[in-house]
């Protein structure tokens, strides 16, 4: 993941807020779902480890080819 900002938006739907969670330097957003009572800590923490995860799968792969040894 770089290490640039993220950006949250919070919007009540009913009894629930949906958390979005967007890396400012790739544009890539998760949401998620959080009860409404629930802190606003926990919420941004609960996003923000989705994006790492989202970040990190959408990292490439290292080369699968042999290493070199001296």
């Amino acid at each position: 993941m770089s290490e640039g900002r993220v950006l949250f938006e919070f919007v009540q739907l009913g009894q629930q807020m949906r958390v979005a969670a967007i890396d400012e330097a790739t544009g890539t957003e998760v949401v998620v779902i959080a009860p409404l009572n629930a802190a606003r800590g926990h919420m941004e923490r609960l996003a923000l480890a989705k994006l790492r995860r989202r970040l990190a799968a959408d990292a490439p792969a290292p080369p699968a080819g042999r290493g070199k040894f001296a």
